[in-house]
């Protein structure tokens, strides 16, 4: 399985419609648009998975294709290191204690 990031989302995107989207490209195995913890809005981004084959051709077809008024970001989804720039939470000055 391929995981896809799918970024750029309009606010009232759901997840049957995402599946919808995909499906018209292959079997989509999963979908996981992303709330925020706090507030549980949604965040306007969100994951895809499918076999790699399938993927690869939606993400071809449906990166920068118009989803409620937004061009949609679509590509394959990096795993998130708990390393880099200011560790886990982000920024890139180091602390100063």
């Amino acid at each position: 399985m391929t995981k896809i990031y799918v970024g750029n989302l309009p606010f009232s995107a759901t997840d049957s419609e995402i599946r919808e989207l995909f499906a018209q490209h292959g079997t989509v195995e999963s979908v996981s648009l992303i709330n925020d913890r706090e507030t549980g809005r949604p965040r306007g981004f969100g994951f895809v998975e499918m076999s790699r084959a399938d993927a690869t051709r939606a993400i071809q077809a449906l990166n920068g294709k118009d989803l409620g008024g937004r061009p949609l970001r679509v590509n394959e989804a990096q795993e998130r290191g708990a390393g880099g720039p200011g560790g886990p939470r982000g920024g890139g000055a180091p602390r100063r204690w």
